[in-house]
């Protein structure tokens, strides 16, 4: 929970927030022990958000600032007390249908489901209404009818009620002429109906067992096709169009990944950066990263079949690192390619939470992953995973054949790196982490198991390669390092998905010291300056964290030989860096994911050929957040990290400042080409107009066909524009005028002329 919204608030379907707010719910389930009947109840018809639809016996929302509480604390749902749940049910249960004897304790809480639905069958395709809930299940039975005797449904709420058997609930929802909730419909078809592993059917078992109970997972679910659309037009969000009544999205990635909003800047603020425009469509069409997957060699050594699948996958699971990997030299690509959806398999195995029956049967298909996925031909897993990874998963038999023909070192290092990172992964898959890691050193192991082995892993393949040194193999404290900073990057950047998530991993000894609530989730609303204040001392100094870590990063890098080599590991730092910049001081961190620009990325990559370019890429951001830090304080914002960021800062800027300084020269001195070759061109060309050829009759003087004034105002023309283009070109403009420096400023002058 991070924060409260109002109901209006909460409901509303539109551009800017196409399905509402997610928040919480509950739905409650009343049964008649004596004769197995459920209550249901209809909406009434004056509701603005499904009115008229039949649904189960009473659902709401938890209220903010309630006496009983109202709020559950993660502890709270993971114990499956959920007391807060409860108490809002007994509040809600008086309020609509006046039952006012039941006992709280006495509900049992099942699950949650994550789900959502615009009420386009009431307000149209377009509907300004909707729910988008987490849904906490809750049943309860009474020995017969008589002891809520005292019901009398709210004619503001309640239309009607009804005590219905399993058959009678049946043939109602297959009649068309009758309308049913939404969320009533999935949570029935799912989990209460199904013939002999319905909770109705097993009522008895559900009551007094946890046999039924996942009190861990959040299932997910879109709405049936007729809830679709809305006023922010919203299509699927966890299941394919075609496949409605399936579970999970076959187009989405895992995680709370698409459940919050992902900051991005403008079309138009992207296109003036012209430089970043310009090297989009290098990258693009002039100058794309080759791809060597098409060589002689891997083509005779690899099942091709096998090996398209392979390519196929990895650019449908990781498009921006699929680029890199290709562009490796033929003699390790593969390698490099299948360590990558090796690892690409175990990490969704681990982000589902859902699909397994128990954190230990998660637990035992991560520890023998090693041992059945790569040495089973015919190992595959069903129904894990969301999307292209989950198909990863169900035909990873060809993954296999593809790692079985690779070199016996090869195979040893992805069999090695993935058993020891399935050891951590399967460490961390027990621990409560809806509030982070519990401390740096935890937050640090974490990071080592999931790319710091990475790290280690890619240094021994290039050693194994012959296209590095053998020494690299021996780098393991600088691989650790490069791999742990990328992960703590994403980390960074991904808090509010990660939270959202229930699986967080910001150290508690970090942010505990700003959160005023002791909660995790109080930076994740911040609407008043305080928590503003807080959120940016927090962020800022995890930021600085992995800053921290930058030297060695440049001096594993300076340690390479071979240019792909090199490339691919250059390209995720340069991209590591231009986040942290982006993340630094940003309390859009907060509320959405922030996202470097599409035409940043692709100038990066084309600076990635050298160590010098790196170090230039370097040396930029970080002045940039040291520009930051120090513009904060000109501002009297007082942060207890500014030393600290400063001095990582300097630190990586004084091991780059002479390849940035070399850079800025040669700029300088490529600035005055086009200024001096467009004025010679003009020159020349108005020369040779004002005095026409050079006939019989010797040179003819043109411009005095023109009058005075006209001919001044050429001249000035000319002026004006070769001053602006040198002007915008030199080393004397800033940041900001260079980034209007676009044809669409200087089209009109030219043309003027």
């Amino acid at each position: 929970v991070i924060g409260s919204a109002s109901k209006k608030d909460s409901h509303v379907f539109e551009t800017k927030q196409l399905r509402g707010v997610l928040h919480r719910a509950f739905s409650v389930f009343l049964f008649d022990e004596s004769t197995g009947e459920l209550l249901l109840q209809q909406r009434a018809s004056t509701k603005i958000t499904f009115p008229n639809v039949w649904t189960n016996t009473c659902c709401s929302h938890p209220l903010h600032g309630m006496v009983p509480n109202e709020v559950d604390t993660p502890k709270e749902v993971a114990d499956g007390s959920v007391m807060g749940v409860k108490h809002a049910a007994i509040r809600k249960l008086d309020h609509e249908l006046r039952i006012t004897s039941l006992d709280a304790s006495k509900f049992k809480f099942l699950t949650r489901l994550h789900y959502w639905a615009a009420d386009t069958v009431t307000h149209g395709p377009s509907s300004p209404w909707g729910e988008h809930e987490i849904d906490y299940v809750l049943f309860y039975t009474i020995p017969n009818k008589a002891a809520i005797q005292e019901m009398n449904p709210h004619p503001d709420e309640v239309d009607a009620v009804k005590w219905v058997t399993k058959t009678q609930l049946v043939d109602m929802m297959n009649d068309p002429q009758l309308l049913f909730s939404p969320w009533f419909r999935i949570i029935a078809n799912r989990w209460v109906l199904p013939e002999g592993t319905g909770w109705w059917e097993n009522l008895q078992d559900t009551m007094t067992t946890d046999k039924h109970c996942d009190f861990v997972n959040i299932h997910a679910f879109d709405p049936p096709k007729e809830h679709l659309g809305g006023g922010g037009n919203a299509g699927p969000m966890f299941e394919k169009e075609e496949q409605q009544s399936k579970e999970g999205d076959e187009m989405k990635k895992q995680g709370a990944y698409g459940k919050i909003k992902t900051h991005k800047e403008s079309k138009i603020k992207q296109l003036l950066h012209t430089d970043e425009v310009w090297s989009a469509l290098t990258l693009l069409y002039i100058k794309p990263l080759k791809s060597n997957l098409e060589s002689e060699f891997i083509h005779n050594k690899f099942a091709p079949e096998d090996l398209a699948f392979c390519d196929e996958i990895l650019g449908k699971v990781s498009r921006s690192f699929a680029a890199v990997i290709r562009q490796l030299p033929s003699s390790m690509l593969v390698d490099i390619l299948i360590f990558y959806l090796v690892l690409r398999a175990l990490d969704t195995i681990e982000d589902d939470t859902t699909s397994f029956a128990s954190q230990d049967e998660k637990m035992k298909y991560l520890l023998n992953f090693h041992k059945t996925a790569l040495v089973d031909p015919t190992w595959t897993l069903e129904g894990v995973g969301l999307g292209d990874e989950k198909r990863l998963l169900e035909e990873f038999p060809k993954c296999q054949s593809v790692y079985a023909a690779l070199g016996t070192q090869s195979k040893r290092v992805i069999a090695d790196i993935t058993q020891r990172m399935a050891t951590g992964m399967a460490e961390f898959v027990d621990k409560d982490l809806g509030q982070g890691t519990r401390d740096t050193s935890e937050y640090n192991r974490y990071c080592h198991f999931v790319a710091g082995l990475v790290g280690e892993g890619l240094s021994r393949l290039f050693a194994a390669s012959g296209l590095e040194k053998p020494s690299m193999a021996s780098e393991l404290h600088l691989s650790d390092q490069m791999g742990m900073f990328l992960q703590k990057v994403n980390i960074i950047r991904d808090y509010l998905e990660d939270y959202v998530d229930g699986r967080a991993w910001w150290p508690q000894t970090v942010w505990k010291k700003y959160s005023l609530t002791g909660d995790l989730g109080y930076f994740a609303n911040p609407a008043t300056t305080q928590v503003q204040t807080k959120a940016l001392h927090c962020l800022n100094e995890l930021v600085t964290d992995a800053l921290e870590l930058g030297p060695d990063c440049l001096a594993y890098m300076s340690k390479l030989q071979c240019e792909e080599v090199f490339r691919f590991c250059a390209i995720p730092q340069v991209m590591a860096i231009s986040t942290l910049d982006k993340c630094y001081g940003n309390l859009d961190v907060f509320t959405g994911v922030v996202k470097i620009r599409k035409g940043l990325s692709c100038k990066l990559i084309l600076k990635t050929n050298s160590l010098e370019q790196v170090h230039e890429t370097f040396y930029n951001f970080a002045t940039s957040i040291s520009r930051k830090a120090r513009k904060q304080k000109s501002k009297g914002f007082v942060d207890p990290n500014y030393d600290r960021t400063i001095k990582a800062c300097d630190a990586i800027c004084e091991l780059t400042i002479d390849a940035a300084s070399a850079a800025a020269a040669s700029r300088r001195k490529s600035s005055l080409a086009l200024p001096v070759a467009l004025g010679t061109t003009v020159f020349a060309s108005y020369m040779t107009w004002c005095y026409g050829g050079t006939g019989s009759s010797g040179p003819q003087f043109r411009l005095g066909a023109l009058q005075a004034e006209e001919s001044q105002k050429v001249l000035r023309g000319i002026v004006l524009v070769c001053g602006a283009v040198f002007y915008l070109n030199s080393p004397f403009a800033s940041s900001e005028q260079k980034t209007l420096k676009s044809a669409n400023e200087l089209e009109p002058k030219l043309k003027k002329v």
